[in-house]
């Protein structure tokens, strides 16, 4: 069983420069929407450069929590993709189906076997490591605090959950009950803490209600981009539709990773700008 067994041999390069563009363009849908949305929430009082900039620090702040919840929402991903097609090799090698196999191989997918649990939490440390990875060197998300940031990884886990729960519901073969259980854990420990009181309960209800919104376009873009992905047979049904959903999630990771790359480099044009006029002055 190879890496091969999971990717479409079909989807070649120009197919997949297709799906990024088809994804780039929901993306940038979608920021045009809470661009829109920063522009009627803002203080009508603003006029001028405090106008322009007050505008430009709401939309950031609104990409940034966007792109905080697909980056957060691929990092729980790949914990649920690693969990289902480990569990899917070790399920071909006790039935025979997995052909010959190595050793070492043979070795770790017995210790799999024996030390699930432990493989679980070890599977979220590195998910939770990947997230924090991405989103403080690859794609750095400066606009948001880390208080922000921890309520929408909150969410994502939530994000997940939905989408679990809806290919449980349209019969995908895989067990995900697992999975959930760990995440619905990991949810109320967000809530529920040893010194937690009813005030932080009722700080972390209203961070994740405000955030919301992004959990809602989060799952529609997600749901548009793959159901697009297996209709036009870029991605593939016989190895669970979870792993087409993560294929999905890392085009979407390249295209806020060159959105946010174009918006820095940006703010360090206009900065140098700002600071030339101030030395003119």
């Amino acid at each position: 069983m190879t890496i091969q067994a999971y990717i479409n041999p079909d989807f070649t390069w120009g197919k997949k420069l297709i799906f990024f563009l088809i994804v780039s363009a929901g993306i940038g849908i979608s920021l045009g929407l809470i661009y829109l949305v920063s522009m009627l929430v803002l203080d009508k009082e603003l006029r001028g450069r405090a106008k322009v900039q007050g505008l430009r620090d709401a939309f950031e702040d609104k990409a940034q929590r966007l792109f905080e919840m697909i980056i957060a929402g691929t990092s729980v991903m790949s914990f649920s993709c690693s969990y289902v097609i480990i569990n899917h090799i070790c399920s071909l090698i006790q039935s025979g189906a997995a052909g010959h196999l190595s050793r070492r191989k043979m070795a770790f997918f017995q210790m799999w076997m024996e030390g699930k649990d432990f493989g679980l939490l070890l599977l979220i440390l590195l998910s939770c490591v990947f997230n924090t990875i991405l989103d403080s060197l690859i794609i750095p998300l400066k606009k948001i605090t880390r208080e922000e940031k921890a309520t929408i990884r909150m969410l994502a886990m939530f994000y997940v959950i939905i989408i679990l729960m809806y290919l449980n519901i349209i019969g995908d073969e895989s067990e995900y009950s697992p999975v959930m259980m760990y995440y619905f854990g990991l949810m109320i420990g967000r809530f529920v803490y040893f010194d937690a009181s009813f005030k932080d309960f009722l700080l972390a209800l209203k961070n994740m209600f405000f955030n919301t919104p992004y959990l809602l376009l989060a799952i529609i873009l997600t749901g548009l981009f793959s159901m697009l992905g297996f209709f036009m047979g870029f991605l593939l049904e016989r190895n669970y539709y979870i792993v087409g959903i993560f294929y999905t999630h890392l085009f979407m990771l390249a295209c806020i990773f060159i959105i946010n790359l174009v918006i820095v480099i940006r703010n360090l044009i206009q900065r140098k700008g700002q600071d030339s006029e101030e030395e003119e002055y």
